[in-house]
């Protein structure tokens, strides 16, 4: 009896040092450590359609310039605007970050979303704790879809010409 005593008692510490070290391994893996160059910025790429954004992240007044525009002149359209700030919003950080991105490819709802994309990639790379919020929102999934190639013997990727029966 006693022998099973000193057993189980052995076998508690074997399981409460276990779940000790599989705690700690845990913590390291998902502590995330944010990351940000000698400028104290933040960097990230977005991508959405054929468009291609770098993203530049840093601390400021809100100011968001693309391709050296403001983001009234570059996206003259109050939707594209709107897409660009949802991030923001999601995240509960309005005006506390400035953005600088060059963005090329695309049409301009493809840029919009491109860097949206980089805007919430840096986001959570500037700052992990928001890291959840922007991933409930599905704004750090890539949207992978692109426009069909043209085949040959169609009109378009899948349209056929018109039949003629005479």
């Amino acid at each position: 009896m006693a022998e099973e005593i000193k057993t189980l008692e052995g076998l508690k510490d074997a399981v409460a040092g276990a779940d000790a070290a599989v705690a700690a391994v845990a913590e390291t893996e998902t502590a995330r450590q944010p990351v940000r160059d000698a400028l104290g910025r933040a960097y990230a790429t977005g991508k959405r359609k054929d468009a291609v954004a770098r993203v530049w992240l840093k601390p400021g007044k809100g100011k968001v310039t693309v391709n050296g525009k403001d983001i009234d002149a570059y996206f003259a359209r109050p939707v594209l605007q709107m897409i660009l700030r949802q991030p923001f919003t999601v995240a509960g950080v309005d005006g506390e970050f400035d953005v600088m991105a060059t963005v090329k490819g695309g049409g301009l709802s493809g840029q919009a979303g491109a860097v949206k994309h980089g805007i919430s990639k840096a986001l959570q790379l500037y700052e992990p704790s928001l890291r959840g919020a922007l991933k409930a929102a599905g704004f750090l999934t890539r949207d992978s879809r692109v426009v069909e190639r043209k085949k040959y013997g169609k009109r378009k990727a899948r349209r056929s010409f018109q039949f003629s029966k005479r």
